[in-house]
């Protein structure tokens, strides 16, 4: 079974859960019996892991005809793609797309990140997804995320092969509720096409059967996993240097992710003994914000920010960490406390996440019941009894939540879909 897989991130160069679990499913869905992914990334950087699936470098492809120089070609290709590969999709170019900003050879520039210009990039990147589906053979087409969608609508319409869209996230969640229309049409849109839809926890379910009027027989929940920690990162220190606990927040400072939460229980924790320090690792909209509520609450010789965190950096803060939170407000999964306990951190997460659904070993809160955080906070840093036991028996239950269970569920969507489409 050969599956197209549209995505938007992809690591070693991620900014969320979403780069990590499209690695974490793809490498899960490469050890399933008669299984091939190509996966189609705005921007590749060209170190990507490859092993288990064939990247497509959306800014490599042709969407307008260019007759360019063998040098300048080769040059602009800089290893990403075959100059015979090139050529192939060159000559699968069916629409014109002459309207579109190209370079000098037909490909469009993409930042492979998240920029203002953002509903740009998903309807160039959906132009692109027009010439792939034209050049590959395929039997499902796999959209990851409201980005791309549209991409995966265009394959559909152009192939006839079965659409399944991952909901990793909606903009209710990223919002708070107050949703940005064109945002929301994008993901209805992409939910009304589609053949299945795939969710990551039954929250995120409800949300799509509720909020976006979805048969539920159409969605499927399959929960995220955690990859094995590689021989270099669990050979890392697990101590920071200091005497001092360290409870750690790590994500992006976002209203979705609740930072203003942990401030406060943060404050009210210092109240009750000085023997902590605080960290707020990454970034994100509200950190400023975050950082004068900080000074607002006099806590700021207690609380730290280290910008983002990627790769190493990420374990490294875990590892130096004696306690790690994620107050969200609404959290669709949430991979990172599954790293946490990964690496023997005690782990507190809000009852409106994901992850809580499937997670008996971390305490579980309401995200705006602060008290009760500082008294969770409180009690693993003050009683090495209760952090220890939540520490161990945590790291046994991450063990057994692996993608490879997860890939089998979703190539059954697949094999489903397959059938069905057939039927009609």
């Amino acid at each position: 079974m050969k599956a197209l897989m549209f995505g938007w991130e992809f690591p070693p160069h991620i900014l969320g859960g979403l780069g990590t679990a499209s690695y974490g499913l793809t490498r899960g869905m490469s050890v399933q019996p008669d299984m091939e992914i190509t996966f189609m990334l705005p921007k590749p950087w060209g170190d990507e892991d490859q092993s288990f699936l064939k990247i497509i470098p959306a800014n490599k492809i042709p969407i307008c005809w260019r007759e360019p120089d063998w040098n300048y070609l080769n040059q602009e290709l800089s290893g990403l793609m075959s100059t015979d590969a090139y050529y192939h999709f060159r000559n699968c170019i069916r629409e014109d797309n002459n309207h579109i900003g190209v370079n000098g050879i037909g490909a469009v520039e993409f930042s492979g990140r998240y920029p203002n210009n953002l509903q740009e990039e998903i309807r160039n990147y959906d132009a692109v997804a027009g010439v792939v589906c034209r050049a590959l053979d395929f039997d499902i087409i796999h959209s990851h995320d409201w980005l791309t969608y549209p991409a995966g609508i265009h394959a559909k319409n152009v192939s006839g092969k079965p659409l399944v869209i991952h909901v990793h996230a909606t903009d209710f969640d990223r919002s708070r509720g107050n949703v940005n229309p064109v945002v929301y049409n994008i993901e209805k849109t992409g939910m009304d096409y589609a053949d299945h839809i795939i969710t990551v926890s039954n929250l995120t379910r409800d949300t799509v059967i509720n909020r976006y009027h979805i048969d539920p027989a159409k969605v499927t929940t399959v929960h995220n996993a955690v990859e094995p920690l590689s021989p270099e990162i669990a050979a890392l220190p697990s101590r920071n240097g200091t005497k001092d606990k360290i409870v750690t927040f790590l994500g992006r400072i976002t209203m979705q992710k609740g930072p203003e939460y942990f401030v406060e229980a943060a404050c009210r924790v210092l109240q009750r003994t000085k023997n902590v320090r605080f960290v707020m690792a990454g970034s994100g909209d509200m950190m400023e914000k975050m950082i004068r509520y900080a000074a607002y609450r006099n806590i700021t010789d207690r609380f730290h920010f280290t910008g983002f965190l990627k790769d190493k950096e990420v374990y490294t803060m875990l590892k130096s960490s004696d306690v790690y939170i994620m107050p969200s407000v609404s959290e669709p999964f949430g991979i990172s406390p599954l790293e946490a306990m990964q690496v023997g951190v005690p782990t507190i997460i809000s009852k409106q996440s994901g992850c809580a659904e499937i997670l008996r070993n971390a305490i579980k809160i309401d995200y705006w019941d602060v008290d009760a955080l500082a008294d969770s906070i409180y009690a693993l840093i003050k009683y090495p009894a209760l952090s220890n036991m939540f520490a161990s028996k945590g790291l046994e239950e991450v063990t057994n939540l692996k993608w490879n269970d997860a890939a089998a569920k979703i190539k059954t969507v697949y094999e489903n879909a397959i059938e069905e489409s057939e039927k009609h």
